[in-house]
């Protein structure tokens, strides 16, 4: 992975985390065990101190950065979706923030929070444990049910368990020429993590 330090400060990657080559790392940054770390994330610790805790997921292309002296937190078991936006914010643990959403300065998610996908929640804002917040600005529109509580947190095991898969058979490759009349298919199944609409057998999810 490019791993940069700035001012004599380096990058701390604990062995146990999983961090994709083309990911970017530079100054203050601390990946703690079991972490993912996805394509294309870029972690810039130029500012301030960003805190990825143990077993937290950051997806491809995540940006992380923080105003000068500030730190972006995410406590242990964070899950954040492809494309997200962290500045100078703090994330609870098994929170979810959603693909594509942005989360800013001061703002704080709670335990157990799910930020939709493009929601935008603004500076100073908080999110409290346990709900979901859409839209931009973010706003608070109900309390989590236990049925999307649990599926919230099996996805983050979903990724730590990515993590292990990664560091044991993730190889570059040649790309074959057809495709084997025999073809294999990877070790992640539909019985490990189905999308919320269907796991709530009938009911709908905004």
């Amino acid at each position: 992975m490019p791993a940069y330090e700035i001012d004599g400060v380096v990058p701390v990657v604990d062995p146990t985390a999983f961090v994709h080559e083309t990911a970017s790392l530079i100054g203050d940054v601390i990946i703690g065990p079991g972490c993912y770390i996805g394509p294309f994330a870029s972690l810039r610790g130029d500012f301030g101190r960003i805190v990825v805790g143990e077993e937290s997921n950051v997806q491809d292309s995540c940006t992380l950065h923080v105003f000068p002296g500030a730190d972006t937190v995410l406590a242990p078991h964070s899950h954040v979706g492809h494309g997200a936006i962290l500045h100078g914010c703090r994330i609870g643990s098994y929170a979810l923030i959603g693909m594509g959403a942005v989360i800013l300065d001061g703002a704080e998610v709670g335990e157990d929070a799910l930020v939709g996908a493009g929601a935008v929640v603004t500076a100073g804002t908080r999110i409290p444990a346990a709900t979901m917040a859409l839209g931009s600005p973010a706003r608070v529109v109900k309390e989590l049910d236990v049925q999307t509580l649990e599926w919230k947190r099996n996805g983050v095991g979903v990724y730590a368990d990515l993590a292990q898969r990664s560091l044991g058979s993730l190889r570059r490759a040649t790309p074959l020429t057809a495709v084997p009349a025999d073809r294999s298919r990877v070790s992640t199944s539909r019985e490990v993590s189905r999308p919320l609409h269907e796991t709530r057998s009938g009911d709908h999810e905004t």
